[in-house]
C-alpha cells in the first residue's frame, strides 16, 4: 500500500496525481481525518466531488474501496451482514443424514459460525486484509433509524452480531460518509466525525478540474463552458448543474467539435448540464444569450 501523506500540501498532491483539485480546507479535513482516524462527513450539492473523492482517495493509496450506497429503506442485511439461510439449511439436512440430531448444541453452534454470515459492505470493509476506504454514500437517503446502526460501527470499529459477539476491525477502515441533505443527519452521528462542507469551486478551480478531466478540449471552449456554468449558478434554478455536469458538457461540446461556445450549441446540449425541463425552458427563453453576452464582454471579445 501507498503511505498516507504526511501533510496537507502532501493530501493535495496525492489528489492531484489523480485529477482531483482539492482547496485547501478539503485538503486539511482529509489530513486530520486520516491522522486521527476519524470518518470525514461531507455535505453539498450533488456533483461537488464527495463521491469522487473517496475513489482517488482509494486509488491514490492502493486501498480497496469498499461503497455503500444508502437509499429509502436500506437495512443490516443489506448494509452489513446476513446469515447464509441456504448453507444452513443444506447443514440441518446434513446433519439429519449423518444422524447427528442427538448433538442439537453442536448442531446449532455450527448454523452460526462465522462461515454461515455473508458479508455486506460494512463488515466487508471491517474485515478487510488491508485498511478500506469505505464510502457510505449519500447516507441522507436512507431511513433515520439507520444512522442509530452506524454510530456503533463509526465510533467503535465494530458490529455486533447478536449469534456471535462483537465483531472488530482488522484494520480502522478509512471512511467518508456523503451527504446532499435532502433531510438533516442526527447529531449523534455527525459527533462521531469531521464535518465539511464542500462548495461549488470558484472559476480558477473548477477551470483547473476541466483541463485534468478533459485534456483534450480547446482551451478557449473550457474557459468558456467554465465561465458559463460559473454565472448559471447565479440564476435561481430549480438544481444548479454541478462540477460533474460542467466535465460532461465540456467532453459533450468537444465530441460536436465546438471550438467554442455559441447560441445553437448552448442549446443543443442543455440536457447535459440541466436535468429538469423548467430550467432547460428557462435557459432557451433567453437567459443563455444573456450569459453568453456577459462572458463576451468579460472577455472583451464583444
Amino acid at each position: 500500500m501507498t503511505a498516507l501523506p504526511d501533510s496537507v500540501d502532501a493530501v493535495q498532491a496525492l489528489l492531484a496525481t489523480r485529477g482531483y483539485v482539492a482547496d485547501r480546507r478539503l485538503a486539511t479535513a482529509l489530513f486530520l481525518s486520516l491522522r486521527l482516524q476519524r470518518p470525514l462527513f461531507l455535505e453539498g450539492e450533488a456533483g461537488v466531488g464527495k463521491t469522487e473523492l473517496a475513489k482517488v482517495l482509494a486509488d491514490a493509496t492502493d486501498a480497496p474501496l469498499v461503497r455503500l450506497q444508502c437509499y429509502e429503506g436500506l437495512d443490516v442485511a443489506q448494509a452489513a451482514y446476513e446469515w447464509n439461510v441456504s448453507r444452513q439449511l443444506l447443514h440441518v439436512r446434513l446433519a439429519e443424514a449423518e444422524g447427528r440430531q442427538g448433538d442439537r448444541e453442536g448442531v446449532e453452534r455450527a448454523l452460526y459460525a462465522r462461515d454461515m454470515l455473508l458479508a455486506r459492505p460494512l463488515l466487508a470493509a471491517l474485515e478487510s486484509e488491508q485498511p478500506a476506504v469505505l464510502l457510505i454514500d449519500e447516507l441522507d437517503r436512507a431511513d433515520e433509524p439507520f444512522e442509530a446502526f452506524l454510530l456503533e460501527v463509526l465510533s467503535d470499529w465494530q458490529i455486533t452480531i447478536p449469534e456471535l459477539g462483537p465483531i472488530r476491525a482488522r484494520h480502522v477502515p478509512r471512511v467518508i460518509v456523503t451527504s446532499n441533505r435532502t433531510r438533516e443527519i442526527h447529531d449523534a452521528l455527525k459527533r462521531r466525525c469531521l464535518y465539511h462542507w464542500v462548495e461549488f469551486p470558484d472559476l480558477e478551480r473548477e477551470y483547473a478540474i476541466v483541463v485534468r478531466k478533459v485534456p483534450h478540449a480547446p482551451e478557449a471552449l473550457s474557459r468558456q463552458a467554465v465561465a458559463f456554468v460559473q454565472r448559471m449558478r447565479g440564476l435561481d434554478l430549480f438544481k444548479a448543474p454541478g462540477v460533474a455536469e460542467t466535465i460532461d458538457w465540456v467532453n459533450a461540446l468537444v465530441a460536436l467539435d465546438r471550438m467554442a461556445l455559441d447560441p445553437a450549441s448552448v442549446s443543443d446540449t442543455l440536457g447535459v448540464l440541466l436535468k429538469y425541463q423548467d430550467d432547460i425552458a428557462r435557459m432557451q427563453g433567453g437567459d443563455a444569450q444573456k450569459l453568453l453576452q456577459e462572458i463576451a464582454v468579460a472577455a472583451g471579445t464583444a
